[in-house]
């Protein structure tokens, strides 16, 4: 089995890779650093040697980076079973207070390359029986939160891409899962002092992920709500 994950070397993009890893997929990753592509395919190769690793650094408010991921993809894998868009731009600001270009370079990680990169996996890189794509969305896309309003704006778009992606596929085998997730201890709480079990964890994400890859051919899970036991932060 192939995949693809996007925003693959922190966080939740790299629990989904070691996971995935773990259970025989091959994977083509992205992330901003090359140094970290690079530390993370070559630590997965030395574990995994059967399997094969892609990376490439990729900017993903880029057009032609996210054109040249794609191209890279199918380049290394032919073909793939999965793709999680992972990847997202976190910029935490009011509404009235944030900078002009905060909702535009959200807009271009969080929407628009799941966007292309959704388009050009079902019609360059799928098997001809089914795939499977996942949208990693945000409790934000049920609650808007005014301390990250653009967020909360992209993130809402991305669940409506997710639907809307579900419905045109519904006929053709590929399944279509939104995963929202609550504050998931990542790097945007880099230096919080509150404990983890406040969290939703990483692996946690990718356990989901993994479970839904597990079922039959028949059953697609529509949405994944994660959230903190102990309420939102």
């Amino acid at each position: 089995m192939n995949a693809i994950v996007t925003g693959a070397t922190k966080g939740i993009g790299k629990a989904l890779v070691e996971l995935l890893a773990a259970n025989n997929f091959n994977v083509a990753l992205c992330a901003r650093n090359s140094a970290e592509i690079e530390t993370f395919v070559k630590e997965l190769r030395e574990k995994h040697p059967a399997l094969k690793f892609f990376g490439q650094a990729a900017d993903l408010e880029v057009e032609v980076d996210v054109a040249g991921f794609a191209a890279f993809v199918q380049a290394n894998l032919k073909n793939a079973d999965v793709l999680i868009n992972n990847a997202g731009l976190f910029i935490p600001s009011g509404l009235m207070q944030e900078d002009d270009k905060t909702l535009s370079r959200q807009m271009k990680v969080n929407v628009y390359t799941p966007h292309y990169l959704s388009k050009f996996f079902v019609k360059n890189l799928v098997p001809k029986k089914g795939g499977h794509i996942f949208n990693i969305c945000s409790i934000a896309s049920l609650t808007p939160l005014t301390a990250c309003a653009s967020y909360s704006i992209t993130k809402s778009a991305l669940l409506t891409l997710t639907k809307l992606l579900r419905e045109e596929l519904i006929h053709s085998g590929i399944k279509v899962t939104a995963v929202l997730p609550g504050a998931t201890l990542t790097d945007s709480w880099s230096g919080t002092t509150l404990p983890p079990e406040r969290f939703v964890l990483p692996r946690d994400v990718a356990n989901a992920v993994l479970n839904c890859l597990s079922m039959s051919a028949g059953a697609n899970v529509d949405e994944i709500v994660i959230r903190p036991l102990q309420g939102e932060i």
